[in-house]
């Protein structure tokens, strides 16, 4: 099936479908129903069967869904069947780390290089890679098969930055500045606002308080 006529809603909820089949694979479940996948979730079974049913269903009317073979097709629907080497630009505390997070190769995701335009920060190591820099980005981009961007730099620059990794033939842009970035078509973005999360978590927090206020 054409994945470009699924939207965007359903491929968002497909990374936490396969952590949690991740989790359930690591202690040993070897089947589960979409009501006991629901009330893990806390999503309802209806929708969990909806999304399934975008990539052919993969369930068995009266067992279920098998769970190592459901956590690998959505891995591969996901793409982590698949090797993509990134590169972090900005060295700072939040590219550091990134850098240093392992979990990321066991996803495929390999961490190639990191680089900065602090003279003080170039030549640190971030585990195991030197920081390099800023100047040997599109030679090293083009020798290594790099294809994804990891973006922690401040807004100012990001933006030409970002457009010289289009050109150095990035594919995917992993977005942390504080700018949402707009580039042609064919290099996917995924624009990263820590603090949206953190204030929507204010606004849940704040109604919450009001409501027990009322009582």
């Amino acid at each position: 099936m054409d994945q470009k006529d699924i939207s965007q809603a359903v491929i968002g909820r497909l990374p936490r479908y396969f952590r949690y089949l991740g989790e359930l694979k690591d202690t040993g479940i070897e089947r589960i129903s979409s009501q006991e996948l629901s009330e893990r979730m806390k999503v309802t079974a209806s929708q969990i069967r909806q999304d399934f049913n975008n990539f052919g269903g993969f369930g068995q009317q009266g067992y279920g869904y098998n769970v190592e073979y459901l956590y690998n097709e959505i891995g591969k629907i996901l793409g982590l069947d698949k090797t993509h080497r990134f590169v972090i630009i900005g060295a700072g505390n939040l590219g550091q780390a990134l850098g240093g997070y392992i979990n990321f190769e066991r996803r495929g995701f390999i961490f190639s290089g990191i680089f900065d335009v602090n003279k003080d920060i170039i030549g640190k190591d971030v585990r195991g890679i030197k920081v390099r820099s800023m100047d040997e980005l599109d030679e090293f981009i083009k020798a290594n098969d790099i294809d994804i961007a990891v973006l922690t730099l401040p807004k100012t620059g990001a933006v030409e930055v970002a457009e010289r990794l289009a050109s150095d033939g990035i594919k995917a842009i992993w977005n942390f500045a504080h700018v949402d970035l707009h580039l042609t078509n064919d290099i996917q973005v995924e624009n990263v606002h820590l603090s949206d999360s953190l204030m929507k978590l204010s606004y849940n927090l704040n109604r919450n308080t009001s409501e027990n206020d009322v009582f």
